[in-house]
């Protein structure tokens, strides 16, 4: 089971989720990624001053999990997928995916519109379904980080209806994802770190 896998601070600090045996297989078939996803969830910490001030195309977080990823062989990639019928070829790539290695997909759901959960559901599904992938990962939020928000003057950017926990998990449930096996984390407020900004 998911729990037993994982180290107490990872058991503390996020709120986890799994679906068809997705970290049987991590920990198993691909014990350097799953390491690798541990030692990101050990390592983060959610900075003030990452939050305090909005813009930019990519949150402070994400550009923080990438660097921490691409340091240890993780990649952003997209997929040249097509599909052929009676020899004309269709080119159907796919959305790229935030972090990849070895068939582990990760994508990073800070602060999106809450349809960009459908989106990379829908990636993972495809991209299992032609055997690209093995288990789809998540990094999000846990909705009790919407106190924190508000408490900074910044709850209405983390609105409702952006990328939170309980906008995933009815996703899931209701199939989402497919065959794809997959683990989801939601960051708590235990990780929050008031750093200077």
């Amino acid at each position: 089971m998911l729990i037993d896998r994982l180290p107490q601070f990872v058991r503390d600090n996020y709120e986890f989720h799994e679906w068809k045996h997705a970290s049987a297989i991590l920990s198993q078939d691909f014990p350097a990624e799953w390491l690798d996803l541990l030692s990101l969830l050990q390592d983060l910490r959610l900075r003030k001053s990452w939050i305090a001030v909005g813009g930019g195309n990519k949150s402070k977080l994400a550009i923080y999990v990438d660097k921490f990823l691409v340091q240890r062989g993780w990649v952003e990639k997209q997929f040249q997928t097509a599909i052929e019928v009676d020899g004309n070829r269709l080119d159907s790539p796919t959305h790229k995916v935030d972090c990849y290695k070895n068939g582990i997909a990760l994508e990073v759901e800070w602060n999106n519109k809450d349809p960009f959960y459908d989106r990379d559901l829908n990636n993972f599904r495809l991209l299992f379904d032609l055997r690209a992938v093995s288990v789809g990962v998540i990094l999000t939020r846990a909705d009790e980080l919407q106190d924190v928000f508000r408490d900074l003057g910044r709850g209405s950017s983390y609105g409702m209806s952006t990328t939170h926990m309980s906008k995933l998990l009815p996703r899931i449930e209701g199939g989402g994802g497919a065959g794809c096996p997959l683990l989801v984390f939601g960051i708590r407020k235990s990780l929050y770190l008031e750093d200077e900004e």
